[in-house]
């Protein structure tokens, strides 16, 4: 495969690749693959097919996942939504029997057996995971997996008004490199969820947050909103002079002084790469 390819976002293998990529790539077979979709709380996407791997990213429930190979209990492809490319349990994947009408929009929901706050909790659903709305009951919405408060769900086509007030949410959430979720998530995955609860469509990964979103400024005036970035890290102004991040300094989402910030992550990751803005 050609250099210029980003492998993370690239569903190609010297053996196998996705028929949009023929005469692009190089590869032994091309295949169009079945979009499926996730049925787990959240299903981890790796490197390659071994449970021993690194966590490159997760898959929230509801998400869809173009399966290019399913083999020995795995399935390869890539993401929908963000495009990421890796390996996931092909028993978190099925065929996707309804569209997507609403979504998660608090932090997480528990999913109860009964529509009865009572009745045995049966697993939790994070932010963005998408679900379809079978039958109601009172206060409850069943989802699937279950039933969850009406109170934690939006239509799909209504996101969230304040992205930045979404990333708030998270604060104190365990850091968890490739994680995606409030039980634990990464510097980039904070961005991309907050991002995506408010419509906004984000990479998954810092470098590619700082190639694709706002516009560059050059400035130490910062506004709410501004994103920083460092090499392989990044967070977003809360005000101008606190910032928001995930990160493994503290093992946690965190908002600290912004030039406290910056003269710790100076020592391990250099100077700001570049502030980006919304305008």
């Amino acid at each position: 495969m050609s250099q210029q390819f980003d492998p993370r976002i690239t569903p190609a293998r010297s053996d196998l690749a996705a028929e949009h990529l023929r005469g692009i790539v190089t590869a032994e077979k091309f295949v169009s693959g079945n979009t499926l979709s996730v049925i787990t709380e959240m299903s981890d996407l790796l490197a390659q097919p071994k449970l021993d791997q690194s966590l490159q990213s997760q898959l929230l429930f509801g998400e869809q996942f173009v399966c290019l190979e399913s083999k020995d209990g795995w399935a390869w492809g890539q993401s929908v939504r963000d495009g990421y490319v890796g390996y996931v349990r092909a028993s978190a994947l099925q065929e996707q029997t309804a569209i997507p009408d609403h979504w998660i929009s608090s932090l997480r929901t528990p999913v109860f057996s009964q529509a009865n706050l009572k009745s045995p909790i049966v697993g939790y659903l994070h932010r963005n995971s998408q679900i379809h709305i079978s039958k109601t009951s009172d206060d409850y919405c069943h989802v699937g997996m279950g039933w969850v408060a009406k109170c934690d769900i939006q239509a799909i086509n209504s996101p969230a008004e304040d992205w930045v007030e979404v990333a708030k949410t998270y604060l104190h959430s365990p850091y968890v490199w490739g994680g995606r979720s409030s039980f634990g998530l990464d510097c980039s995955a904070l961005i991309q969820n907050s991002l995506q609860a408010a419509g906004i469509s984000c990479p998954r990964d810092s470098d590619m947050q700082e190639e694709q979103l706002g516009k560059p400024v050059r400035t130490s005036d910062f506004t709410r909103g501004d994103l920083l970035f460092w090499k392989g890290h990044v967070g977003v102004m809360v005000c101008r002079d606190n910032f928001l991040h995930a990160n493994a300094a503290s093992m946690k989402t965190v908002i600290e002084p912004v030039s406290e910030a910056i003269n710790r992550i100076e020592k391990t990751a250099g100077p700001i790469t570049s502030i980006r803005r919304f305008s």
